[in-house]
This record gives C-alpha cells, sequence and structure tokens, in this order.
C-alpha cells in the first residue's frame, strides 16, 4: 500500500483542479500537439484520470498507468462502463512496459519526482513516442493561500522533536528541460490556463485531518492527532474563524517537447 491507496477517495476534492479547469487545460493541449482523430495519448501516473478524462469524452485514444489499484479504480467509477477508447493498466512508470513508438503524445503532470529514476523515465517516454512526437511535462501550480495555510502546518511539524527531523528529506534535482535540450529536442512553455481557487480554513483544516497529502504520512499515528489539535488552534488564531474564505489564483502549465524540426503552428487562443 502506498498512500495513493488511502487517499484514493479524497484525492479529487483535496486538489484544486475541477472537470471544468481540465476542459479548458485540453482545448490547449489538443492545440499543441496538433491533434487528430487518431491521435494517441498516454498517461502515466494517471491517478483519478482528471487530466485526461476531458480526452476521452472527445473520443482519442487514451492509456494510463499508475502503481495505485485503488486511484485506478476511482477513475472507473466515473464512467457507468469504461469506453473503448481507454485502457487502465496498473504498473510502475518506472518501466513503461510498451512498444517502441507506440504513442503520438505522452503526457506527465507532476509525477516525475515519484519515479525512482528520472532520466530513465524520461528516456522510456523517448523511447515509446512515435518520432517527432510530443511529450507533455505539466503541472497545476498550488495557490498562495494554501502554500502559506501548508507553510503553518509545517511550523507545527518543526515544534515536535525529533520529527521536524525525521521530516528533511533530501531532494532530488530534476531537470527535465535540460535533459531535452542535450537531445536537441524543441521545447516551448506556456500557462494552459489560470483561475480563482477558493477554500474555507475549516475545509483545509479537514483535508489535513484526512491526511490527504504525503508529508501526513511521514507523521506517527500517536503524534498526529496532538499535531492537528495544536494545527487547529494556530489557525484560529491566525485567520480568527474556521468559516473564513481563502483565495487566490492557480494555473496549470505546460512543457511541451518535441524531436520534430517541423514548423510549428502557432498557439492562438491560449487562456490567462
Amino acid at each position: 500500500m502506498n498512500y495513493y491507496d488511502t487517499i484514493a477517495p479524497i484525492y479529487d476534492e483535496t486538489r484544486w483542479m475541477s472537470e471544468a479547469v481540465a476542459e479548458k487545460v485540453a482545448d490547449v493541449m489538443l492545440e499543441v500537439v496538433e491533434a487528430n482523430p487518431s491521435t494517441s495519448f498516454l498517461e502515466p501516473g494517471v491517478g483519478t484520470g482528471i487530466n485526461v478524462f476531458p480526452l476521452i469524452k472527445r473520443g482519442y485514444l487514451v492509456t494510463g498507468i499508475d502503481v495505485s489499484q485503488n486511484m485506478l479504480n476511482q477513475f472507473r467509477q466515473k464512467f457507468t462502463r469504461i469506453p473503448k477508447n481507454l485502457t487502465l493498466l496498473c504498473m510502475d512508470a518506472s518501466t513503461l512496459s510498451f512498444s517502441n513508438g507506440s504513442f503520438d503524445v505522452v503526457l506527465t503532470v507532476h509525477m516525475i519526482h515519484t519515479v525512482s529514476d528520472w532520466k530513465s523515465f524520461l528516456n522510456e517516454i523517448e523511447r515509446v513516442l512515435k518520432p517527432k512526437e510530443f511529450y507533455l511535462n505539466a503541472q497545476w501550480i498550488m495557490p498562495s493561500h494554501r502554500m502559506k495555510f501548508d507553510g503553518y502546518f509545517r511550523s507545527i511539524l518543526n515544534q515536535y522533536e525529533p520529527l521536524s527531523n525525521q521530516l528533511d528529506i533530501p531532494t532530488i534535482e530534476i531537470n527535465v528541460d535540460k535533459f531535452f535540450r542535450e537531445k536537441n529536442w524543441k521545447s516551448s512553455y506556456l500557462v494552459a490556463h489560470e483561475w480563482l481557487t477558493t477554500n474555507t480554513v475549516e475545509e483545509l483544516l479537514s483535508y489535513y485531518q484526512s491526511r490527504a497529502y504525503g508529508i501526513c504520512w511521514q507523521i506517527p499515528d500517536d503524534v498526529y492527532h496532538q499535531v492537528m489539535k495544536d494545527f487547529k488552534k494556530l489557525c484560529i488564531r491566525q485567520y480568527g474563524s474556521l468559516r473564513a474564505e481563502l483565495s487566490s489564483n492557480t494555473k496549470f502549465e505546460i512543457w511541451s517537447y518535441t524531436a520534430s524540426r517541423r514548423k510549428r503552428t502557432p498557439i492562438t487562443h491560449v487562456e490567462f
């Protein structure tokens, strides 16, 4: 069991990507890759499918893989029956079990840090892509009000010793852009969509109470209850009320990579 297995039922509601936003992002992705009705997509780390759900509804061929069977099951519940243009597989993204040149587009959304060897993973993406097709590396940016809220949570953790030292996990530098530049791939960056998100303090507290984020599972069960009591007190001091509303903008970023030398069609309707 990984923590994604545990949080699968609450994953969508505790993030900040809605189906309406996913539809707008899909419009931009399809333009970037110059999609046609036969364009095929692979998303490693597909999770509950929110990023590719609009593509499936529009009839594109989509393959999604994920190491968490529970996340895939949550995705399946979005359909009365699994459409013929969708394939879901439970597998580790570190090794893509597909033949060379299987897909027109590979999409990853804030997941490369989860694989054991990111360079091998990107080599695998290159292998399963058809010649001159597209790799899209994307992420949703955490809204500033949620980032500040998470900072308060971490300030509580820092009061616990040796817990704070235990959570000081070294990070690995991942430079996807440099990786593909060294292969002479063409790259471009765009903001596919920007939108406002709003939460109450009580709502955000409930997400941490449900342990919806990875850092929450690094805290021993016998300590977590007290951490949350202290965190609730801090929130009341900082925000004045659990019913206080917090709002800020967030955005969906896309880095596009292709080995193609062809002249690209300019993007005409990117939203901000």
